[in-house]
């Protein structure tokens, strides 16, 4: 058991959380409140929760399991903001952000997975 405070990966991916909640509530449309604002805000804090979670597990390989359960909230995450760029509800700059942020977080992620099985 580790403390998910003190993991890298996980104060990352409460960063992509914040930054999620910021974009959602300055740019998304009040009426997509209750849709992709809300899926794309489980979406991230699952990949912070799921880490977490992982953390009070008592064996890495139960550990790694919900690593990979955080990496395909990431790919979520990622198409959430595909296409929240495609319905015009962001700019480029903030697509470009947000993408380059969950693609390096799932990179981080896999690479200490890695480490778990050795």
């Amino acid at each position: 058991m580790q403390d998910f405070h003190n993991l890298q990966i996980w104060s990352k991916s409460h960063e992509l959380t914040l930054h999620v909640y910021d974009i959602t509530k300055q740019m998304f449309p009040k009426n997509e409140m209750f849709a992709l604002t809300s899926q794309i805000r489980r979406a991230s804090s699952s990949v912070a929760c799921n880490i977490a979670e992982g953390c009070g597990r008592r064996t890495n390989a139960d550990f790694s399991r919900f690593l990979q359960i955080a990496i395909g909230s990431c790919s979520e995450v990622e198409y959430q903001i595909l296409l929240a760029k495609d319905l015009g509800y962001i700019d480029e700059d903030s697509f470009d952000s947000l993408t380059n942020e969950v693609v390096l977080l799932r990179k981080m992620i896999i690479n200490f997975q890695k480490t778990l099985r050795k």
